[in-house]
């Protein structure tokens, strides 16, 4: 794999505070609180929607369905997994 094709496909969440670095098989909201991010949730397995956040760039990945609803253009960071990079609309708080 080229180095740029390397840089795409590793995971990473973009925020208004940085670019993010994902550990294997790690939450979207496990990298965000292991970076000091302070993010609103309750059940952390998508039942809820309360950490539902606007997804500005790229694609998430939900090991299963969550059942909170999900529109285009949010994610929820306590169940998914970010596909290559991801851009947040989030800073720390």
């Amino acid at each position: 794999m080229r180095d740029a094709e390397h840089e795409a496909a590793t995971p990473r969440v973009h925020t208004r505070d940085g670019v993010l670095h994902v550990h294997p098989g790690e939450s979207v909201l496990e990298t965000l609180e292991r970076h000091g991010h302070r993010v609103e949730f309750q059940c952390r397995s998508g039942y809820c929607g309360a950490c539902r956040t606007p997804l500005l760039a790229g694609k998430v990945h939900y090991a299963a369905v969550p059942l909170a609803f999900v529109s285009q253009g949010e994610c929820l960071p306590c169940c998914c997994q970010p596909v290559g990079a991801i851009k947040l609309d989030i800073r720390k708080g």
